[in-house]
């Protein structure tokens, strides 16, 4: 409906200037002189007033002072004057410039701000710089050129470093925004206002923390879908919890988490500065790989074969060409070139071998991207071979990145590549670097765009049993349930378990065993003792009640020697697995502190502390999800055929990994979980052992509040009637729709597309489908009427399809009580009563999220429209800010 709001931030129209008297400069704060020198250059073309502190004058004079943006660079003791005076003369945002603001402070200026409503960036902030509109509004330095390179920072003094390399190397900004301690306006919502900003191609983010998980999830899954987004985090935080009652919170850190949460948002996680400024260096070129497949061309086999061996290392693919292509460049390069998986043009190679490796490579769908590596040998035209790649770069249409080695021999050409806007990077193995990082972008894509439903499609579990289970532990004031009760929960949600039964002396284990059948095997049975292989409280393949009489008096009298303080309820007695050349494996749950439940999967087994083989991923997990988990750990390769075993069946491992992502979901109070070990061969899964911790949670069940990522709300989905008697379905919209979306953009006629966009436009671009595809069900929702058409074809079958016939969304506004509404109807199916219905499923969905009112534009010619919204109770009323629109309002 209206700009972002954090357009008055970014793209103020006008400023008022809190710095200090001009006239006095010996008085001003260092920021505010800094501050002031940009202003006052007149780049800026906005309107600027200065003002004091102290202006008088009545309510008009105050309001005649109304700007957009407040910027404060004053000592800190006249900070919330300031912003007192911003507030009254009705600022919609401000900016404090300033260090040392401590907690109490903040706290007091972001209760101003909230009283006025105000978005304030600071305080601790060092400001932010727009170049295209020549803004300056920082201690940050001078104004960066312009670009499509935004840089959003927690740390002003690494904001200054980029901005100083920036310089150097040619790369330019669409904005550039130093966030600090205790600033209001923080991470979350300037990536919101990035991913909506058109002058913004990529985003590069060095953050030190977050706050609010699911808040940044949704804001940087939001960011990585319309755009690349590279993240630099510092303070890693050791592995492993001390508290950890399981494998799971001893083997899983922090870190690795973040990692997960990174690549499941679609974002590229960096490890350093060089390897930030290698990826920034990338991502201000003319383009982004589509896969992980590189080119290397070189005029000498050693740094090509060591850009090959850090192919390798990375896990990127050497390109091949194919074999009509090398033969047909093997007549344009020199005869003792040698081409295989490196293109190695030989020491006499030249501009022409150059250009024609080059182009042969561009011309290759084989190909995602290409490097090209150049030793200054002698006679070797370095000037020359650069000139042709920039000649080259306008078509070439993948990255094209460049190695020029050495140093006084190259410092010419490699001026040449950086003027063409080739990164170009000193050894092969940056280069490399650079090209693995930007290429993760399109990899994590896949990930970005799943959006699995709490229940996957499974059997339906027990979800009453199992939360009957749970809150009967937490009444006994328990947290670890015991390996049957573990069980039983697993059961519930129809994960196989061997049959286990408890038995409290060596008569009752006997009499169990002789039921089960041989072999057995016993386990001592105590929340004392999370890991019995420690106490030596396993005893295996027992053939006859004799050894089962033996084995229990012998673990018994061992655990009383080494764990004389624990409660021992007993033994359990449980059938072998019956899978002799089985993998053992694991899978567990463990819960961190920001991005609350996390799964993780690996080799299982007494050593799975030292072999250390896993991988994490966060629910909720779908068939894609779960295949990806289980090929990122090592022993995946043992799962195939191996040493006489038969390959496993691993769809049976990826439905258990689906079981436990419902429930991670249903059961917001599961705090920890260990499946050690799950046994797989080629007939199925078996669950041998299970230990899980339990808390009580604020989180009512359903709502996942528990989860970082809002699941796929499935629960919306319902049929109803059209007037003449069809049917279709209204359901939540999910990411694999944007072919039908566009579909029907294409098809509806100019008005109803200018009745919906405001534009004459044809088709919804590439960035705005993504946009109304890949939603954040927590904050927006759009619901999609889907109709299926059955068409008789001449043999007498019959061809269906479906298409979207109608589409209903709202999105939350940032005062988080109100949403703005939308609405699409196909024009085939006007008339049927649709419109009606999608509005009133929308309204009941923001209703049931909590919202107070729903609102929407609607133009004042659409008489169709605003006849619908009167017959809704909605209030229409003039908009004041243009005249060509009519507000409707409903209170839920």
């Amino acid at each position: 409906m209206n700009k972002h709001y954090l357009s008055s931030l970014f793209a103020p129209r006008s400023i008022v200037v809190f710095g200090g008297n001009r006239e006095r400069p010996e008085k001003l704060t260092p920021m505010s002189r800094v501050l002031l020198q940009h202003l006052e250059s007149k780049e800026y073309k906005g309107n600027i007033t200065y003002l004091d502190i102290a202006m008088k004058g009545t309510l008009g004079d105050l309001a005649a002072s109304r700007a957009d943006l407040a910027i404060i660079a004053l000592p800190i003791e006249q900070l919330t004057a300031a912003l007192e005076v911003a507030g009254r003369i009705q600022c919609r945002s401000a900016l404090i410039l300033s260090i040392g603001v401590d907690a109490a402070l903040a706290n007091k200026l972001h209760s101003i701000a909230k009283e006025h409503g105000i978005y304030l960036l600071g305080p601790n902030s060092l400001g932010f710089q727009c170049p295209k509109s020549f803004l300056n509004a920082s201690a940050l330095g001078k104004l960066a050129q312009p670009g499509g390179l935004a840089v959003v920072s927690q740390s002003g003094a690494l904001t200054t470093s980029i901005l100083d390399w920036a310089g150097k190397n040619g790369v330019g900004f669409s904005a550039v925004v130093s966030l600090g301690l205790n600033t209001a306006v923080d991470l979350s919502q300037v990536l919101d206002y990035l991913a909506d900003d058109a002058n913004t191609q990529t985003i590069v983010v060095y953050m030190e923390g977050i706050s609010n998980a699911r808040r940044f999830m949704s804001s940087l899954r939001a960011a990585a879908n319309s755009k690349p987004v590279i993240v630099l985090k510092a303070g890693r935080k050791p592995e492993g919890s001390k508290a950890a009652l399981t494998h799971s919170g001893n083997i899983v850190g922090s870190d690795a988490i973040f990692d997960a949460a990174l690549q499941r948002a679609g974002a590229v996680r960096v490890h350093s500065m060089v390897q930030l400024f290698a990826a920034a260096k990338c991502l201000s070129a003319r383009y982004l790989p589509m896969g992980r497949r590189l080119a290397v061309i070189s005029n000498g086999g050693g740094p090509a074969v060591l850009a090959a061996d850090h192919v390798n290392e990375v896990g990127l693919a050497l390109a091949k060409l194919p074999a009509d292509v090398v033969k047909e460049l093997s007549k344009k390069i020199s005869a003792f070139s040698v081409i295989d998986e490196l293109i190695d043009l030989s020491q006499d190679a030249d501009a022409a071998h150059y250009r024609a490796a080059v182009t042969a490579c561009a011309h290759s769908l084989e190909v995602d991207g290409i490097l090209v590596i150049l030793s200054p040998i002698a006679g070797v035209d370095t000037g020359a071979i650069a000139q042709t790649l920039a000649d080259l770069q306008v078509t070439v249409g993948k990255p094209l990145i460049s190695c020029w080695m050495g140093d006084e021999k190259v410092t010419a050409a490699r001026t040449i590549l950086f003027k063409a806007g080739i990164p170009s990077f000193r050894t092969p193995e940056a280069a490399v670097d650079a090209f693995n990082h930007v290429s993760l972008f399109h990899r994590n894509q896949q990930l970005l765009r799943q959006v699995p439903p709490p229940l996957s499609q499974l059997a339906k579990p027990d979800l009453e049993g199992a939360r009957i289970l749970i809150e009967s532990v937490l009444a006994e004031r328990r947290k670890v349930l015991t390996e049957m009760e573990s069980k039983a929960l697993l059961s519930a949600f129809h994960i196989p378990v061997t049959k286990t039964i408890l038995a409290r002396s060596a008569t009752e284990a006997m009499l169990v065993a002789n039921q089960l059948t041989y072999p057995v095997a016993l386990k001592i049975e105590s929340v004392d003792i999370p890991h019995k292989s420690n106490v030596q409280g396993v005893v295996l393949n027992i053939a006859n009640a004799a050894g089962v009489r033996d084995g229990w008096q012998d673990m018994m009298a061992r655990v009383a020697q080494l764990r004389p303080d624990a409660k021992i309820n007993g033994v359990t007695v449980q059938n072998m697995s019956g899978k002799p050349l089985g993998r053992e494996l694991f899978i567990g749950i463990t819960t961190d502190e920001l991005f609350g439940p996390v799964i993780s999967f690996g080799v299982g087994g007494v050593m799975i502390e030292v072999i250390a083989d896993r991988a994490i991923e966060l629910p909720p997990l779908n068939q894609f999800l779960a295949h990806r988990l289980i090929d990122r750990v090592r022993s995946a390769d043992l799962l195939g055929a191996w040493r006489g075993a038969a390959p496993v069946n691993r769809e049976a491992l990826e439905q258990i990994l689906l079981r436990i992502s419902e429930m991670v979901c249903a059961l917001p109070q599961l705090r920890e979980m260990d499946i050690n070990p799950v046994i797989v061969d080629e007939e199925g899964a078996l669950v041998v052992d299970a230990r899980i911790v339990i808390e009580h949670s604020p989180a009512e069940p359903g709502n996942y509040e528990h989860l970082a990522i809002s699941p796929y709300p499935s629960d919306k989905e319902m049929e109803w009637p059209l007037r003449d008697g069809r049917k279709y379905t209204v359901r939540p919209l999910h990411p694999h729709d944007a072919e039908m979306l566009q579909e029907l953009v294409r098809n509806l006629s100019p008005e109803s597309r200018y009745f919906r966009f405001v534009s004459s436009m044809r088709e919804l671009s590439d960035r705005m489908l993504a946009k109304f595809t890949l939603i954040d069900y927590d904050r927006e929702m759009a619901l999609v009427a889907i109709y299926r058409e059955r068409v008789p074809l001449g043999d007498g079958s019959f061809s269906e399809s479906e298409k979207i016939i109608g589409v209903s969304r709202y999105v939350t506004n940032p005062d988080k009580s109100t949403c703005e509404f939308s609405l699409l109807i196909a024009d085939t199916f006007a008339g049927q009563g649709l419109g009606s219905r999608m509005m009133l499923s929308i309204i009941e969905v923001a209703r049931s999220r909590g919202l107070a009112y729903i609102e929407g534009l609607v133009l004042s010619n659409n008489h169709n429209m605003i006849k619908l919204m009167r017959s809704l109770d909605f209030e229409v009323k003039k908009y004041e800010e243009d005249p060509d629109f009519r507000l409707c309002v409903k209170a839920l």
